[in-house]
């Protein structure tokens, strides 16, 4: 028992003046009190009244708990009209918000969001009937509040899962009526005035309740920050391409010989085009030097007749960027089929329709371009039209180029939807093909996707075998390539490089026009099949070499020989360039340190040839023909020039191109030579440039110096 004198004591202290953290404390009970009894749904001078969530709430709350709804799928169907009635006097009483300048606070329904534990629920927030979940688990992850999102007036916090809804009151009886989560809407009182002004020198003490009132956020709605574990993703780069490392150095006298497939393709060009003209340095892979160079055309000396398909020429010359070194370059020019000679050709477009080809610079650009080719074509041509999506179909059974109206309508009847299913495709393709045979005639499909297979057969490896086993029916594939943002480049160059084809990249319709139109002979109509290159070096001349590009084309030194092998292929007109960088026994420039014990000798005390400098050969095997034919070409001082300047335009302006190559791909040979110096060899070898090409060129490196380009 507590003794009186005890209590008479504690009766008669004195009670002790309030400190400052009292009084904050007492200023925030008021504060909840004012909440909770005195603020109006509406603003001052306003009718008054419930508030039109309340009254929403009052009308559900009646109906349910006179049980006048027994299932909820009825539940679903009175939603609807107190929906109605709600957007109704919200019009009614609230004008001003809908029809004059002041906007809406920006609701979160697209944005994932959870909410706040109802034991934390701040004085003022108004919870509108939210049911019980059945996994605790779920309710705690939905529980987490974004914080910033609901200091703003009348904000909306959509649940995580639904799809995207208008914040309005209708949305809240929608997702009650599916027992969805609650919507808690805050309304956040007048600020208080006199003693605690906000705008005053005196002002209240910070406190949870006071602070987000000082932030102006009932003056304007604002944008409501990510939550920390919420942050937008960084765009992913999701183009597809082949990985290689720069040629070496190799050492003449330990590895004389150097073996690779001959490339036409241009793919790279336009890729590293379009990069550097939407402002970014390309990725180094995407860099591939012979594509670039082999993008132009050159003016090569070529054969006499189509007995023999092409002609090579080979000289020798000084390096601009190292004064120690030499430029063996090869040219190999197509014998050029005359319109007149043209054979008959049957071409199956296969057409890529998938949704990853719903975009501006994918089917539209596409079904342009192809429009381009048909008016290329001569009437006695046969076009088939194959599309894949979720699966391949025919559009366009073999058709004569003569019924060009019926052909440009099923171009221009293609939609993109559905997922990949290119294996299918080219399997059909490559049926209409065979359909359609023309002997002695060019048969040749013609893919065109960004690459993004997705069904059915889709790694590369299996592409691969796929396409080896259809070109033993002597068709031909081209690959053209459209888009920039999911483009697989890798499964593209594969496919194309193993179908006895060639593989662009159309990033506009200009390029479209050079390829399908310009380049038509080209492209279609191939005069030498499966040819290879292979050098081998004098180690009496020649201390060190390497090739500039050509990585992705690299053959065994066996394979050249090897009939078996596929390598590239040749069209009417086409011209190829090869250029290896060489370092002359004796010049200081070698990077690789000599052997110990030196050179062994031959029987005879001396090395045959010993003049030249490489021998070059070159294999290949006619269209129709399964059994290689070659070519050879020694190369002696009787190829060299003494000075750059005395290299041909063309030749000058393809090693421009090369030296372009190699910094964008931040070769350490061209580390020290800057763009000035490639502008000005191009500058100099533009020539007539008929088409701009070369110009556009010297656009290019102008745009790769400004982005700081591997200075």
């Amino acid at each position: 028992m507590v003794d009186d004198n005890e209590l008479s004591k504690l009766r008669d202290a004195a009670v002790p003046a309030p400190g400052e953290s009292a009084k904050a404390r007492a200023f925030e009970a008021a504060l909840r009190a004012y909440d909770q009894e005195n603020i109006s749904a509406v603003t001052q001078g306003s009718v008054g009244g419930l508030r039109l969530t309340e009254r929403a709430q009052k009308l559900w709350s009646e109906i349910m708990q006179k049980k006048l709804i027994a299932t909820p799928a009825l539940a679903g169907l009175v939603a609807l009209p107190i929906a109605g009635y709600a957007t109704f006097h919200l019009l009614r009483e609230q004008p001003a918000k809908f029809g004059g300048d002041e906007k809406i606070t920006e609701t979160l329904a697209d944005k994932p969001a959870t909410l706040k534990p109802l034991a934390k629920q701040a004085p003022g927030d108004l919870t509108v009937n939210e049911p019980t979940v059945a996994n605790p688990q779920e309710k705690d992850k939905k529980a987490d509040a974004d914080v910033e999102s609901r200091d703003a007036t009348e904000v909306l916090v959509a649940p995580t899962a639904p799809p995207k809804a208008e914040s309005t009151v209708a949305g809240i009886a929608q997702q009650n009526a599916a027992g969805g989560k609650g919507v808690v809407m805050r309304l956040a009182p007048p600020p208080p005035s006199g003693e605690f002004a906000l705008d005053g020198t005196t002002s209240a003490p910070r406190s949870s309740r006071v602070a987000p009132m000082a932030e102006s956020k009932l003056m304007a709605p604002q944008p409501t920050p990510a939550p920390a574990d919420q942050v937008a993703p960084q765009e992913e780069n999701r183009n597809r391409v082949q990985d290689f490392k720069t040629n070496p150095v190799h050492a003449a006298l330990e590895d004389p010989v150097s073996t690779f497939s001959i490339d036409v393709d241009t793919a790279s060009y336009s890729f590293v085009r379009r990069s550097l003209k939407e402002g970014s340095v390309p990725q180094a892979d995407t860099v591939r030097i012979e594509e670039m160079i082999n993008y132009f055309p050159y003016d090569w000396k070529g054969p006499e007749s189509a007995s023999t398909p092409f002609n090579s020429t080979v000289s020798v010359m000084p390096t601009p960027w190292n004064g120690h070194t030499k430029l063996m370059h090869v040219a190999i020019k197509g014998f050029d089929i005359k319109p007149t000679e043209q054979p008959k050709a049957n071409l199956v477009f296969l057409i890529d329709v998938s949704g990853s080809m719903d975009e501006p610079d994918k089917l539209p650009l596409l079904k342009s371009a192809f429009r381009l080719l048909v008016s290329k074509l001569k009437a006695d041509d046969t076009i088939s039209i194959v599309t894949y999506a979720g699966e391949a179909g025919t559009v366009l059974e073999p058709t004569k180029a003569s019924e060009k109206d019926k052909i440009l309508n099923a171009i221009d009847n293609l939609t993109p939807g559905g997922s990949t299913a290119g294996e299918a495709g080219i399997k059909e393709a490559y049926r209409l093909a065979q359909k359609s045979f023309v002997k002695d005639g060019v048969n040749r499909v013609m893919l065109a996707t960004d690459g993004d297979f997705n069904v059915g057969q889709s790694d590369d490896d299996d592409l691969k075998r796929l396409i080896e086993q259809e070109r033993k029916s002597g068709v031909f594939l081209s690959v053209f390539g459209f888009g920039h943002d999911n483009l697989n480049d890798q499964m593209m160059q594969t496919i194309a490089q193993n179908g006895n084809g060639t593989a662009a990249y159309i990033d506009t319709l200009a390029e479209a026009e050079k390829v399908l139109v310009e380049d038509a002979s080209s492209t279609l109509f191939p005069i030498a099949k499966d040819v290879k290159i292979q050098v081998e070096f004098n180690p009496n001349k020649v201390s060190e070499y390497r090739l500039i590009g050509y990585e992705t084309r690299a053959l065994n030194r066996e394979d050249f020989n090897n009939d078996r092998v596929d390598a590239g292929d040749i069209g009417s007109g086409h011209s190829v360039t090869a250029i290896y960088e060489i370092t002359p026994k004796g010049s200081g420039g070698e990077q690789i340190d000599p052997l110990r014990y030196g050179q062994a000798t031959v029987n005879n005390g001396g090395v045959a040839n010993a003049d030249e400098y490489a021998f070059v050969k070159i294999r290949y095997k006619l269209p129709n023909e399964d059994v290689s034919k070659l070519i050879t070409t020694p190369v002696t001082s009787a190829n060299e020039v003494t000075s750059f300047d005395q290299a041909s335009t063309d030749q000058r302006f393809s090693v421009a191109v090369a030296a372009f190559g190699q910094k964008l791909r931040d070769e350490d040979a061209t580390a020290k030579f800057g763009y000035d110096k490639i502008m000005e060899i191009a500058t100099a070898a533009r020539g007539a440039d008929p088409f701009g090409y070369r110009s556009e060129f010297l656009s290019l490196v102008r745009l790769a110096s400004a982005l700081g380009g591997n200075r």
